[in-house]
């Protein structure tokens, strides 16, 4: 299954940013928003341990000083925490925030962003999408499943007709998350695998036939985003079938993990890893090659666009649209190897190496 899921950008921001007094950037606010003049923010996370995460926070911070925005940020104590940030929402609701980005944890967190929005906070999501999508006004992010496609696709070409033994090296096992099933959907999809269902992780025949030849899935075994997940994910795939030439992993902390498991198992020879990210340490680590190629995104951007969109609500009534033939605002994607195959887009490490994050 194809799909075009490029689009335009668009967003409508203010043109006049003057404002009167500095911004104050806190983790603890009281008063953000309490001020009819001020335009408070919540910034609220998925974890402060992954350095996307923490870009994203360095983002919205420049941009609100910038522009004059009171923001309070707050994250999830680990990633899949869904009541520390239903507590950071009623905060910001407390305080009469004009509005919330935030990174969801998960779907127990949307009734009280439903909440926000009956309150007359303006949500918007940042990188992973709502699973009801009536929980936010707007999501900005990158397109995942493009993400995934471009990274299988060059998996499929690096390959060149070899056989594909893979290993599915997913976000969660125990919920389900909007960029999990569209990372991972989409890689299957770029290899040319056939989907039963594109929202449902594990369902495709395992095995089978890709576009350049036979395939065989391994397994789907959850990492939670973390390195330590990925090596025991890698050791628990390995442990079915030592004979993985194929990884594609969640995000490029999980691929790090993975590639120490199958270092220990003597069994890098030749071996593909893919990824999700972009950040300085996952570029690098496409320089070393221990990742083969990644699908870049840009979290600052996310952040960056997310405050100043507010911003604009708030001073001019202007909200923001979603990209052209999208039902979301497309933050861009990038993939990046340093083995290009003709006719697949990419960009260089080295060339990565100059807008990364982290």
């Amino acid at each position: 299954m194809n799909r075009n899921r490029h689009g335009g950008l668009r967003l409508v921001t203010t043109t006049a940013l003057t404002i009167a007094a500095a911004a104050a950037l806190t983790g603890c606010s009281a008063e953000g928003g309490s001020d009819d003049d001020t335009v408070g923010v919540s910034l609220i996370v998925k974890t402060t341990t992954n350095p996307f995460f923490v870009s994203m926070q360095e983002g919205a911070e420049a941009a609100a000083e910038e522009i004059g925005v009171e923001l309070t940020f707050a994250a999830g104590r680990q990633d899949g925490d869904e009541d520390t940030q239903i507590q950071a929402i009623e905060n910001a609701i407390s305080r009469g925030d004009k509005g919330i980005l935030i990174t969801p944890n998960g779907p127990g967190v949307e009734d009280a962003l439903t909440r926000a929005r009956d309150a007359g906070l303006y949500v918007i999501a940042l990188d992973t999408p709502p699973s009801e999508p009536e929980a936010v006004d707007i999501t900005f992010a990158t397109d995942n499943f493009l993400a995934g496609q471009r990274i299988g696709e060059w998996t499929a070409a690096q390959l060149g007709g070899e056989r594909a033994v893979i290993a599915m090296i997913d976000l969660f096992d125990d919920k389900v998350v909007s960029v999990d099933v569209q990372r991972d959907q989409g890689f299957l999809d770029g290899m040319g695998i056939d989907l039963a269902d594109d929202a449902v992780i594990g369902d495709e025949a395992a095995t089978g036939q890709y576009s350049g030849g036979e395939y065989e899935i391994v397994g789907h075994e959850a990492s939670d985003g973390a390195e330590d997940g990925g090596r025991t994910a890698a050791e628990n795939l390995l442990s079915i079938n030592p004979d993985i030439n194929v990884v594609y992993t969640i995000n490029e902390p999980a691929a790090y993990g993975a590639y120490e498991a199958f270092e220990a198992a003597d069994a890098t020879d030749d071996l593909i890893v893919v990824s999700v990210d972009g950040g300085c340490a996952g570029v690098t680590a496409v320089t070393e090659g221990v990742i083969s190629a990644t699908s870049q995104q840009y979290p600052v951007r996310m952040a960056e666009l997310g405050v100043e969109a507010i911003h604009a609500l708030a001073t001019t009534g202007e909200a923001p649209e979603a990209s052209e033939g999208l039902d979301f605002f497309n933050t861009g994607v990038e993939l990046v190897t340093d083995q290009p195959h003709e006719g697949i887009e990419s960009i260089t490490s080295t060339e990565a190496s100059d807008v990364c994050w982290g």
